[in-house]
């Protein structure tokens, strides 16, 4: 698994480096499936439930699942990236949202908040500790920041499937759910707005929007709970 997630963050690091204006998300996508064989692995969205490309590439208040086309990065959008691989049986998943260019305030905030309540959320990922003090974590470090936790998708267990059990909501009282022990693997992903936290899905099937149009940001790690503490699989 921490082979398979290393070559997710690699993957991530190569996309982020390729996010400017003018570009189109069909080529962030192309990049992914050259990344893919060049690794010898499969990308691990393409055909999954019937999803079409092997990357997620969502806009501004697109939150999640956004299918990669023609159309082309603007100076001023935030973009998320969801890219996960299948290797030797077992697969790695995590996400990332980028400023293109120079963003609004509300923005910049957004995608700092967004990413350090995945932090606060790994950072409960501890034995002893129950799976929903990630789930409040979360949504305390997104909440004090004045910003919407999206409630209709969750985090998830992982492995040798894509989704396990059990699914981690990014909300919700401490002390709650199974409680954690080393040898249990999380993929741990906040999905934050910048207004409601309501979603509309786009009749593609897939795109998942914000209902009032607000911006969105994503982010998510792969993780271990192991003797010695948790272990962030796929952070390079």
């Amino acid at each position: 698994m921490h082979k398979a997630n290393q070559i997710v963050a690699e993957a991530l690091a190569e996309i982020k480096e390729h996010i400017r204006p003018d570009v189109e998300t069909l080529e962030l996508n192309a990049l992914a499936e050259e990344i893919c064989r060049r690794q010898k692995v499969k990308p691990a969205f393409k055909h999954y439930r019937g999803y079409p490309s092997s990357i997620c590439v969502s806009i501004n208040d697109e939150v999640v699942h956004g299918i990669p086309s023609h159309r082309r990065l603007q100076a001023g959008d935030v973009v998320s990236i969801d890219f996960g691989v299948r290797y030797d049986g077992y697969f790695g998943d995590a996400a990332l949202t980028v400023a293109v260019g120079e963003v609004s305030d509300t923005a910049q905030r957004l995608i700092a908040t967004t990413e350090e309540a995945l932090y606060a959320g790994i950072a409960q990922v501890v034995s002893g500790n129950r799976l929903s003090d990630v789930s409040h974590a979360v949504q305390k470090t997104v909440e004090a920041q004045g910003f919407s936790v999206i409630r209709d998708f969750v985090g998830h267990g992982i492995g040798r499937s894509l989704h396990e059990d059990p699914q981690i909501p990014n909300f919700g009282p401490p002390g709650h759910g199974p409680v954690l022990q080393p040898g249990m693997t999380f993929a741990i992903e906040p999905m934050v707005s910048a207004g409601s936290w309501e979603i509309v899905v786009l009749p593609d099937g897939w795109t998942a929007k914000t209902r009032d149009g607000s911006l969105a940001a994503h982010f998510e790690h792969s993780v271990a709970l192991t003797e010695k503490g948790v272990l962030i699989l796929s952070k390079l």
